[in-house]
């Protein structure tokens, strides 16, 4: 989170109270609905009576799935079956029949308000031992008895600004967190969004330093962001974001926009627009596929039992058998697509690569250490790049002249701009590993080894 929302194929019960000791179930989501409708609602009710509360009940459910609202706070579990704190959930019990039908039409719909993008969170009640804000369950059956329809009894509770989204993609319910720690030097859509986060809570944490860009790259100024952060709220100050960090942010995230309230601040299409694609896979084309290609390239130099596809960046049958050779001896699902979990064992296999060599290896600096190399960081690594960037300039006055003393300065970063600007880049000054790959390549065309 923040994501599209995906109705889960499978939800996560504990049978109890939060903190009560007590059995977690795991059961298909739609299964899941109809245990609560049939254990909360009356069979003879009128259908739209029916309907009504049944949007209500997925929405409350991926509102809870959605927001990770119990699983910020370190349970093992997407929601309990206490009332007092969720809807009812009776293990094992019996469904009524037209309730079931009506579920397996609505389960994958839910409520929101109009221009946001998370399920609503559908605050209810009976109506009658229980009063509260949002959908009174005995007042639906009035309302249906008057004629109104499922979407006008939902209006009438929820107020005139909801939308019911139909037939919502179905998926695997998966954790936000990447199941990697992140720290300076890397990127991607999990920065971003860390960056996105903390750039929100700083709005009611002002100690916390606003990150300029929100760009998907783990820079300074987002390491100090993270490190401010963990000091307020008693973390490690380790500026690393690993899962207690990740779910902490996310937990302040979901409280300071209230997304987990009736009303609340609201999260935008526009909000969780992602710059890093979500999957690669045959017939994409472009830099991330051959950022791809470079980390199984140089995987496949390495070790002989995988394929080291040609960096050009188009995922055509070759890139796939590379991949797909790589998911099987890692233990991944072959299907040749590159996803979260492919990705970043990609990169932690491109790393531990790294760790087996040693800077004796003749071509050593000529492989991307791993990390984004950025304005303000010193160390060999800088100086290697340095090395190549003042061959090219000696070339190619169009690119200025750095001097390779390890220390990535203004001018460092000009001539990696200059650079970027020339292959098409993004024009960010950083050395990711596109950037450093094209640099590399240019250095060896001038005949360098």
């Amino acid at each position: 989170m923040p994501h599209e929302p995906v109705v889960p194929e499978y939800i996560t019960v504990h049978l109890g109270a939060p903190d009560q000791p007590a059995q977690n179930v795991t059961v298909p989501f739609i299964d899941y609905i109809k245990n609560v409708a049939s254990s909360e609602l009356y069979p003879t009710w009128p259908e739209e009576a029916l309907r009504a509360n049944i949007y209500a009940q997925i929405s409350y459910a991926l509102n809870r799935i959605y927001t990770e609202w119990y699983r910020s706070r370190g349970y093992d579990f997407d929601i309990t079956n206490s009332t007092q704190y969720d809807q009812s959930f009776v293990y094992e019990r019996d469904v009524f029949a037209n309730i079931s039908q009506i579920v397996d039409e609505l389960f994958n719909d839910y409520v929101t308000r109009q221009g946001f993008i998370q399920p609503l969170f559908t605050q209810y009640c009976d109506g009658v031992n229980v009063t509260c804000p949002g959908l009174s369950q005995w007042g639906t059956v009035d309302l249906a008895n008057q004629g109104y329809t499922p979407y006008q009894i939902l209006q009438h509770f929820y107020g005139e600004d909801i939308n019911i989204i139909a037939n919502a993609p179905v998926g695997p319910n998966v954790p936000s967190y990447p199941g990697v720690p992140l720290h300076l030097g890397d990127a991607g859509e999990e920065v971003r969004m860390i960056q996105r986060e903390l750039n929100r809570i700083a709005q009611d944490y002002p100690s916390i330093p606003i990150i300029p860009l929100e760009d998907g790259i783990f820079n300074l100024e987002t390491e100090a962001a993270v490190k401010a952060f963990q000091r307020i709220f008693d973390l490690t100050q380790d500026g690393i974001v690993g899962k207690s960090t990740w779910y902490k942010i996310l937990y302040l995230y979901i409280n300071v926009k209230r997304l987990a309230d009736l009303y609340s601040e609201g999260l935008t299409l526009s909000e969780i627009k992602r710059l890093f694609p979500k999957f690669l896979r045959e017939g994409d084309v472009g830099d991330f596929v051959r950022i791809a290609q470079y980390y199984l390239s140089v995987i496949g130099t390495f070790d002989y039992n995988l394929p080291a596809p040609e960096v050009d960046g188009d995922f055509g049958p070759k890139t796939k058998e590379a991949v797909i050779a790589f998911q099987t001896k890692y233990g991944l699902t072959p299907d040749g697509i590159i996803g979260r979990e492919t990705w970043y064992t990609m990169r932690r296999v491109y790393d531990e690569t790294l760790q087996l060599l040693t800077p004796e290896y003749v071509n050593y600096a000529l492989l991307y250490p791993g990390y984004i190399v950025f304005e303000g960081q010193t160390g060999q690594d800088v100086r290697d790049l340095q090395t190549f960037l003042a061959a090219i300039s000696d070339v190619d006055p169009s690119v200025p002249k750095v001097t390779v003393d390890g220390i990535f300065g203004p001018v460092t970063a000009a001539a990696v701009r200059e650079i970027q600007r020339q292959e098409g880049l993004p024009i960010t000054g950083s050395v990711g590993t596109l950037t450093w790959y094209v640099i590399v390549q240019r250095y060896l065309a001038l005949g360098n080894r």
